[in-house]
């Protein structure tokens, strides 16, 4: 069985980010982008990633407003083209980023196996990862990017929206149109919640903050700030039963529970944004990297994506609770890349 140098774990921008870099210090990197599942589906770890489930990204540098089709199709397979929604021009969407990234690792040589890593064995070099179906790949070196999934409540209402007017990120999504001066809603009740709120209020017409309980989880500052903008409306004791809409308009409200007294109300809105945590992707890992009390991978060197075991490197979401961003995720791809590469150069592999 050949040994690979590096082997990268994840599909997002994180993972691409490195298998450029990696590849292009010809280390021929081999990706395992994921398995196209049902269970997959439903947690939201297909491959390319969570921003393969977003519609328009504004924030991402290099991809301004404007006619990005030509270049989309000489840039992207026809394939991959024909199951995109039409451009939108506002920025580049989620799913063209993500293929764009991916063919681009392509080009300079990246090997891809649609196939999730089921099991790890990092007690022992070269390590040892077993996918999905069964395949054993040793490795030199491996960068995990597996990224984090956004909570949500799990209505089938909430599904039927999701990017149609239903989020988990707002300052992915709240700076687009269709939420701009209208009236939004978010869901939770910690520093995140308030984060996310009055980050919206900047743009929407009224912020809608509902809370299951009578007082925010959120930091004393925090919550104080929720109270004092004037955009804020705090919504207590309720939480969410029903995302409302249609077709052809997306979301257009909300029907909330109070959980005191069982009454319902309803809300009109153009946006729901869930605030309740994410879930990185590290159960796979089964304890072989130190984790953090969120079960985030912790890097164990600062400015560095070095974890608890040497030759072992994280990149994106999967070490970071705080960014979570597409650029900050890029960014740390290529920290991993160049770290694996000083690495194995260290040991003269």
């Amino acid at each position: 069985m050949a040994v690979e140098r590096v082997v990268i774990i994840g599909s997002g921008p994180a993972s691409w980010s490195a298998a450029i870099y990696a590849a292009r210090a010809e280390l021929q990197p081999l990706v395992f982008e994921g398995a196209i599942t049902e269970e997959n589906r439903i947690s939201g770890t297909l491959p390319l990633g969570q921003l393969n489930l977003t519609t328009e990204v504004e924030n991402y540098a290099g991809f301004p407003a404007g006619n990005l089709e030509s270049y989309l199709d000489s840039a992207i397979p026809t394939v991959a083209r024909q199951n995109m929604a039409p451009h939108s021009k506002h920025g580049i969407s989620g799913p063209e980023l993500m293929e764009l990234m991916r063919q681009q690792a392509k080009n300079f040589g990246t090997r891809i196996i649609t196939d999730d890593i089921a099991k790890v064995d990092f007690k022992r070099h070269p390590f040892h990862l077993t996918s999905l179906n069964g395949q054993v790949t040793e490795a030199l070196t491996v960068i995990v990017a597996t990224g984090a999934r956004a909570n949500y409540l799990g209505l089938p209402s909430e599904e039927a929206f999701k990017n149609r007017g239903v989020s988990a990120c707002a300052v992915c999504d709240g700076a687009l149109p269709r939420y701009r001066n209208k009236p939004l809603v978010v869901v939770g009740g910690g520093d995140s919640a308030v984060e996310e709120a009055s980050y919206l209020a900047k743009f929407a017409s009224r912020v809608h903050l509902v809370h299951r309980r009578d007082k925010l989880r959120a930091s004393k500052i925090m919550a104080q700030r929720a109270e004092d903008n004037p955009k804020i409306d705090i919504v207590w004791n309720h939480a969410l039963s029903e995302v409302r809409g249609s077709d052809a308009q997306g979301m257009t409200g909300v029907l909330l529970e109070n959980t005191v007294d069982g009454g319902t109300k309803s809300l009109e809105a153009a946006g729901l944004f869930l605030a309740i945590g994410h879930t990185p992707n590290t159960a796979f890992l089964d304890g072989q990297l130190q984790l953090t009390k969120k079960q985030y991978v912790v890097l164990t060197v600062p400015f560095r994506t070095d974890t608890s075991v040497p030759g072992v490197f994280a990149a994106g979401d999967v070490a970071d609770d705080y960014y979570r961003q597409a650029i900050t995720s890029a960014g740390s791809g290529c920290m991993a890349a160049l770290d694996a590469e000083r690495w194995l150069a260290a040991r003269e592999h």
